[in-house]
């Protein structure tokens, strides 16, 4: 061993990634070309861009380039380019470890099927290490831009739980992988199933794949190689030519290797924009959302192209963060070539070519919602149940779109009462009953609290529909979308409730006399509940409940108040008030428990509060206390009935 070789042992996880491949994880193997060739394009991007300021990184070898070559005696597959190339610390950074964060996820969701799994590779970004479907050993010389030869380094690893590194001499920058093939892998060592993969996968890249052209050799009756090199694909930008010449299967090749993603894309558009901005869009929703969706920090999304010449990856301000699951490329005529991020944040064409790509996603999602065919309106429930969540943050971010962001929300609701989000607000508007003015609502923790909540008891008797969120994020939607088609959002558990012409006049004459009648209990429920409550009132809102909480109408509910605690942020202190049903046997004893030395009406009015409370999804300040009321309460009810 040389003395400046190491062995370095993998992070724990690429240790399980590999086993993962090398057991045949994929069933189409013919991925590992695609991914080695999409990191080869990558690599030479980056040199691209960082040569636009340091024109010298270029040197004598300014065409850049991609070489697939192989070595049926030695029983080999080289992918080479050159690219930025790689450092000695950058080659064990990137290649030994995964190094995106999300690592426990990523494994966590890995179920041993080849079709999920094979997702999650490319959805984690890793496709370096589908080498090792075909290959028992991977090979990486690698010299970084700007080094000088003898700082070359040389990465090697049998995907066996450690891998070596050394510094070696290497002519000219850029990246070399040699796989060295397992056996039963022959059919790979061959011009014609090489080409044929990289057309089928890599025909759209913009650099020229090269291999050695090959010719018929009568004396050795088998094709052998002249020397001389061609290229293999295209070698011209797809989304740069008219969409009458693109096929379907290769606007999906497309995608899979500008998103390293091993799906197709659920639906795409790609549209050319002329006038005082000229550029070109190309975009994509995936099937699948990535596993650090929720990260609104992680920007890997709309690649951005200068007259075909690539500038930047993540080009966050080209999309904004509720569309962060949008893949694709922009590319304009508009901008000059050196652009930094600084001038992507003041330029007014940027915001333009923003709002243009806002605008085509919308109405690529509005295409799928509304469209009669059933494919088209599975694809938006599958969009809905992958990004919904995310989606509805433009609700309060995006308010020039506010009403067609409003228009494809979908809620669950009372109208089916099971928890898949397929209700949109204009199909609640147009089963909305005769005088009725509102569009209600309840906020939860969960589908099945937001379902059984108490304050849904009169709607459910009147058959009003009420919709159930219980999102997180739901919270914020309400607090933004305060209308719809002119119907006001309404919470049925703040303020009073007020069902307009939905209630008879005998029906709201009752109320006022019951009012009246337990004006006496409400009193001394709330001087024995003091500064727990801020008020306690009569209720029409049950019909099988003794009691529930309601907000103030201008005061926090109770659910958004216990999500910020729960996320370690300060919530105004808000005291409920306490309604009570007068129709309810616990109420009526209340109302009668009488004020001798046995009478236990202060355990009984505050455990209506306490047992409200928990109904609603909250917690109790003194749990034990509560335990101990019920079992006083429990040993007085047995008493009295002996």
């Amino acid at each position: 061993m040389s003395e400046n070789k190491q062995t370095l042992g993998f992070q724990a996880e690429v240790k399980q990634l590999l086993n993962l491949m090398i057991h045949s994880l994929y069933s189409n193997k013919e991925i590992f070309l695609r991914e080695l060739i999409s990191n080869a394009s990558d690599a030479c991007d980056k040199l691209r861009f960082a040569a636009l300021n340091e024109p010298a990184l270029l040197g004598d070898d300014p065409d850049l380039k991609i070489h697939v070559s192989f070595d049926k005696a030695a029983r080999t597959i080289t992918v080479s380019d050159n690219g930025i190339g790689l450092s000695r610390e950058e080659a064990v950074e990137h290649l030994g470890t995964i190094a995106k964060s999300g690592t426990r996820e990523f494994f966590a969701a890995l179920t041993g099927d080849q079709t999920k799994d094979a997702h999650l590779i490319g959805q984690f970004g890793v496709g370096f290490y589908s080498s090792y479907i075909v290959a028992d050993k991977v090979t990486v010389v690698s010299l970084r831009a700007g080094l000088p030869a003898d700082q070359a380094v040389k990465w090697e690893s049998s995907g066996e739980g450690e891998f070596s590194v050394e510094t070696v001499k290497k002519t000219g920058r850029g990246t070399d992988v040699t796989l060295h093939l397992r056996e039963g892998e022959d059919e790979l060592l061959s011009s014609w199933k090489l080409r044929q993969i990289i057309r089928k996968y890599s025909d759209h890249i913009t650099l020229p794949i090269l291999m050695k052209q090959e010719k018929w050799d009568e004396e050795k009756k088998e094709q052998v190689e002249t020397g001389e090199e061609e290229t293999v694909n295209q070698a011209s930008a797809l989304w740069a030519r008219p969409r009458s010449e693109i096929s379907d299967e290769q606007y999906q090749a497309f995608y899979k290797h500008i998103a390293h993603d091993f799906e197709d894309p659920l639906a795409y558009v790609h549209a050319r924009v002329e006038g005082r901005q000229e550029y070109t869009q190309l975009l994509y929703i995936p099937q699948h959302a990535p596993f650090d969706l929720w990260d609104r920090n992680a920007r890997h999304g709309i690649q951005l192209y200068v007259r075909r010449v690539f500038i930047m990856d993540d080009a966050e301000k080209l999309m904004p963060l509720y569309l962060r699951f949008v893949r694709g490329v922009v590319d304009t005529n508009d901008l000059p070539l050196n652009v930094s991020r600084e001038i992507l944040q003041e330029s007014k064409d940027i915001e333009a070519i923003r709002g243009g790509c806002v605008k085509k996603v919308l109405g690529l999602l509005e295409g799928l919602a509304n469209s009669e065919e059933a494919a088209e309106k599975e694809k938006y429930a599958r969009f809905w149940q992958e990004f919904g969540r995310v989606f509805k943050e433009g609700v309060g971010e995006d308010f020039a779109n506010k009403e067609r962001i409003a228009k494809l929300l979908r809620f669950a609701s009372t109208h089916t009462d099971t928890p898949e989000e397929n209700v949109s607000l204009a199909d609640y508007v147009g089963r909305m009953k005769d005088g009725q003015e509102k569009i209600y609502y309840v906020t939860a923790e969960t589908f099945t609290a937001a379902r059984n909540s108490p304050h849904l008891e009169i709607f459910r008797k009147k058959g009003i529909e009420v919709l159930l969120l219980s999102d997180r994020v739901d919270e914020w939607v309400v607090g933004y979308l305060t209308e719809f088609d002119g119907k006001t959002l309404q919470s049925v558990a703040k303020g009073g409730l007020d069902l307009g012409g939905l209630e008879d006049a005998a029906e709201k004459q009752e109320a006022e006399q019951a009012a009246g009648e337990y004006k006496a209990l409400t009193e001394k429920i709330k001087a024995v509940l003091g500064e727990k409550v801020k008020d306690v009132r009569v209720t029409h809102r049950l019909t099988d409940s003794p009691a529930c909480i309601v907000a103030d109408e201008h005061d926090m509910g109770g659910n958004l108040a216990r999500i910020l605690k729960a996320a370690g942020q300060k919530a105004p202190e808000m005291k409920p008030i306490l309604e009570i049903n007068p129709k309810h046997p616990a109420v009526l004893r209340l109302k009668y428990e009488g004020e001798g030395a046995d009478s236990h009406f202060d355990d009984w009015a505050n455990l209506l509060l306490e047992q409200a409370t928990l109904a609603e999804g909250g917690t109790l300040d003194d749990p034990a206390g509560f335990v101990k009321r019920i079992n006083e309460l429990m040993l007085a009810l047995s008493g009295k009935s002996n």
